[in-house]
């Protein structure tokens, strides 16, 4: 009785199949690949398109800005940071802070309040987007409530009074003199504008 060998190894259409199935699986790799990397931006169509608040979702996910942030008992009284205030409002809104800027001592627990009144003829959801200057700061100002958390709907003539409280990180660097903590206010629904840029001042290191 005969029995069949299996081809060799340098058998070319044995080598032939290899290939195709070589090139198939990098295909099937390449496919999946891509559609992972197109799901951030399906996402973030599918929340705007059902009016899903992920921008408070990305703030809170900034290391310390969470209320089960532990605050720094550890007060560095030999530093003093100034930190600035500043509102925008993309629309007709009245949205402003209590007060332009303040002295504190890294660790301190501090609460900065915040107007805002809709002053236009009908009810409107808005959401506030802060950002920083110099941008090295954020890591270290660690928010435990703030606004700009959540969506808000408003009425006609409706005003609101916000706080935000915060602590700024003993470890930030000591170059850092001046913080600038801006906000941007603007209706949901609409383009998402781009973070104001906010005046940088801090100071040369001693050589």
């Amino acid at each position: 009785m005969s029995q069949t060998l299996p081809p060799p190894d340098n058998d070319p259409i044995l080598r032939g199949d290899n290939l195709r199935m070589v090139g198939k699986l990098v295909v099937v790799a390449g496919l999946m690949f891509a559609f992972g990397y197109a799901l951030v931006p399906i996402y973030r169509s599918i929340c705007n398109a059902l009016g899903i608040n992920v921008l408070s979702l990305s703030e809170q996910a900034v290391p310390g800005n969470s209320s089960k942030y532990k605050v720094n008992t550890q007060v560095d009284l030999a530093r003093t940071i100034t930190v600035e205030f500043d509102a925008n409002a993309r629309g007709v809104w009245d949205f402003k802070p209590d007060r332009r800027s303040i002295e504190v001592h890294p660790g301190q627990l501090t609460t900065v309040m915040y107007d805002f009144k809709n002053i236009q003829p009908r009810t409107m959801a808005a959401q506030a987007i802060p950002s920083y200057a110099p941008k090295q700061a954020a890591p270290y100002f660690n928010k435990l409530e703030c606004f700009c958390f959540n969506e808000y709907t408003l009425k006609s003539g409706e005003s609101k009074h916000w706080p935000v409280v915060f602590v700024i990180d003993p470890k930030i660097p000591k170059d850092v003199t001046t913080i600038t903590l801006s906000y941007t206010f603007f209706e949901v629904g609409g383009k998402i504008p781009a973070a104001p840029q906010a005046a940088v001042k801090t100071t040369e290191p001693k050589s």
